[in-house]
């Protein structure tokens, strides 16, 4: 670990923090390399205790205390500047002291991730990073096992998915599915019953389900305004509402899975 000094924008060392605004990160990796970027010392405290590995961290001067001494293991530079250069550097405010570019880890096989697993998430195609990581963030409080997520969802370790779940997502085991919904296969095979959250004919409540939930259990969540798509649908063993009042017949993704886990939890 060192620390490096910044008055201008020049060191290369940088490339990984520039430009970090939501708009521009939407158009690429974030970013190129194999990299994600942890922000506030607790995410990155969270990020280090799963394993991960950071690349560099930048940091205001208040924070490096802090930073030295959760980085003392790693042979890695700090990059220290004063607030306003740091802003022009991301293209936002680093109110919360520091960021980490972190290495991305390998991601593990789905068969892998769910042997041992009684309650797993399945997120289809939800395109909102900040659902993504509420998602996550109630899978971790409510006691999910494993969280499963399409080809087309949204990246769980996007900067803002991690801030929003609070670093959640590095504690829950997760993976991409290779397919979907053929990937449903996987789960089925590990005698998971496949429960999709949607509004349908036959659909049956989630009081009813938790009266005698199955043993191994996937909740399958769809995208923001859609819903799920019908071929998933078509791909769950049973169909699941949340009974509602008021004329409301659906609540936001992220706080139907905390409504769905909580009913459905282990006991």
């Amino acid at each position: 670990m060192h620390t490096i000094r910044i008055d201008n924008l020049d060191h290369p060392g940088l490339a990984d923090y520039f430009g970090l605004t939501d708009v521009a990160l939407r158009r690429v990796s974030e970013p190129a390399g194999g990299l994600y970027i942890a922000e506030s010392s607790k995410v990155i405290s969270r990020a280090i205790a799963a394993g991960h590995r950071p690349r560099s961290v930048l940091v205001q001067d208040q924070w490096l205390p802090e930073m030295q001494a959760l980085l003392a293991p790693f042979d890695v530079p700090i990059y220290v500047g004063p607030p306003e250069l740091l802003e022009r550097l991301t293209g936002f405010n680093l109110h919360r002291g520091a960021l980490a570019a972190m290495h991305r880890p390998e991601l593990p096989a789905v068969a892998e991730l769910i042997a041992d697993a009684r309650r797993v998430v399945v997120i289809e195609d939800v395109v909102d990073h900040t659902n993504v990581g509420a998602i996550f963030r109630a899978a971790a409080g409510l006691g999910a096992d494993a969280v499963l997520i399409t080809p087309r969802c949204a990246d769980p370790l996007y900067r803002r998915s991690v801030r929003v779940s609070m670093g959640t997502v590095l504690q829950v085991p997760w993976t991409r599915l290779p397919e979907w919904p053929e990937g449903a296969h996987l789960l089925k095979a590990a005698g998971f019953h496949i429960a999709a959250l949607a509004l349908a004919d036959g659909a049956v409540t989630l009081d009813r389900l938790a009266d005698d939930p199955p043993e191994r259990l996937a909740i399958l969540l769809g995208t923001e305004g859609d819903g799920l798509s019908r071929a998933a649908v078509a791909s769950a063993d049973s169909v699941v509402t949340i009974p509602m009042f008021h004329g409301v017949d659906s609540l936001n993704v992220a706080s139907a899975s905390a409504v769905a886990l909580w009913a459905l939890r282990v006991r």
